[in-house]
């Protein structure tokens, strides 16, 4: 399951921040899809956690929208990380219209439970 938190600055309008929780799930789970975690489209309670946080006062990035994610490490996940964190990010901002947008995919050696 992927974690992903998504800052942002106070201009950003709701309605943007209701178009990334829209879309988010599903593009990071295209994103990080791998034969070990294939992604079947069926997106499940659970599937991808978001959390939402304004930047606060003594945050120091100056950009709008900045996205992280974090999933489990596999080897053909890592491979071509680069190109799947491009490609998200480009969906990113597609989708939000702002110019400064940056998103971060971290995949650490991991477990996971869930009940």
């Amino acid at each position: 399951m992927p974690l992903v938190e998504i800052n942002y600055a106070s201009h950003v309008p709701h309605a943007v921040l209701e178009e990334l929780a829209a879309m988010l799930p599903h593009a990071v789970s295209v994103a990080v899809e791998c034969p070990e975690e294939p992604y079947d489209g069926d997106l499940q309670p659970g599937d991808v956690d978001l959390r939402f946080r304004p930047r606060g006062p003594f945050d120091s990035t100056g950009m709008d929208v900045v996205v992280e994610v974090r999933s489990k490490y596999f080897e053909s996940r890592a491979a071509n990380r680069q190109d799947r964190v491009d490609a998200l990010c480009a969906a990113v901002g597609d989708t939000t219209g702002l110019a400064d947008v940056g998103v971060y995919l971290s995949l650490p050696v991991a477990a996971w439970a869930q009940t």
